[in-house]
């Protein structure tokens, strides 16, 4: 794996002054020969010239967050991070890459949970260039390569979890959000730190059912809410119904045998769960006749 090494380019203001002064010294040594007939000395400065005009060739400007990662020959001489107005080998090669903060969302992939079930999730990658050398040989295309590995880390991810828990405590994508960015992250380190880039950030940024389930799932979930809110009623219920009773025997209110406090119980829970309002009876008698 090829390491990013620092180059101490030249200056590239100093170097400018000197070509300059270059270029006009060669230029006086042509019209010199040119005036003194010699047509060796025209030849030389000519040649002269050609050179100090090719190494113009070597200035270059680096703006802020941008770098550049310079080639002699086929090998790796080395990046230039620092911004400003520099010169190198002008037979260098010169690739640019931009340092900075980007982000990009997924497609909507269509992949399948933990339970088999057909979902649709999408995500948003924040991530920068931090390895200039990594980022231009190790991979062909970074760009490109960061857009995969994130569609294929995303499809990994919806596959280990569920879309719902279903109301236990395991991990699902719809409920652990910060539990499921964090598994993304870490995988997408793992994928794209060979290609010279980290990822600052990951978060789902669409998810639901497929279409031909929407339905029957969100018939499922509904009918999970309605036992969940029945299941804290009769807890509730239960826990009054209890006081209540408590509260009867400890002030001596009344003297309730077996039967009537069932038949107590029986009552509280009906009016205390039940759907619409008590409709009241008047109980002429009594509980045994």
């Amino acid at each position: 794996m090829i390491r990013e090494q620092v180059h101490r380019a030249a200056n590239g203001l100093l170097m400018l002054v000197v070509l300059v002064l270059g270029s006009l010294l060669t230029l006086a040594i042509v019209l010199g020969g040119a005036d003194r007939g010699q047509p060796l000395q025209v030849i030389v400065g000519l040649l002269l010239l050609a050179a100090t005009v090719f190494c113009f060739r070597g200035l270059f400007v680096i703006q802020p967050n941008e770098a550049v990662v310079l080639t002699l020959f086929g090998n790796y001489v080395g990046s230039v991070k620092q911004d400003g107005f520099w010169w190198a080998n002008p037979f260098s090669r010169r690739a640019r890459l931009s340092l900075r903060v980007r982000n990009f969302e997924t497609a909507k992939l269509k992949v399948n949970d933990a339970h088999s079930n057909p979902i649709e999730i999408g995500a948003i990658v924040v991530w920068k260039v931090v390895e200039t050398a990594e980022a231009v040989f190790e991979v062909d295309n970074y760009e490109e390569y960061v857009r995969i590995q994130s569609e294929s880390a995303l499809r990994t991810l919806a596959q280990r979890y569920p879309y719902d828990g279903q109301g236990g405590d395991a991990v699902a994508l719809s409920t652990h959000t910060d539990e499921v960015s964090l598994d993304l992250l870490g995988a997408l380190h793992e994928r794209l730190r060979r290609a010279g880039v980290d990822v600052t950030e990951a978060r789902i940024s669409h998810l639901a059912y497929a279409p031909e389930i929407a339905a029957a799932m969100l018939q499922r979930q509904q009918a999970g809410a309605i036992v969940a809110a029945r299941r804290q009623i009769v807890e509730g219920a239960v826990g009054m119904v209890e006081d209540a009773l408590q509260r009867l025997s400890a002030q001596r209110v009344v003297e309730l045998d077996e039967e009537r406090k069932a038949a107590m119980v029986s009552n509280l829970l009906v009016v205390l769960c039940g759907d619409r309002a008590a409709q009241p009876v008047v109980n002429t008698g009594t509980l045994y006749q």
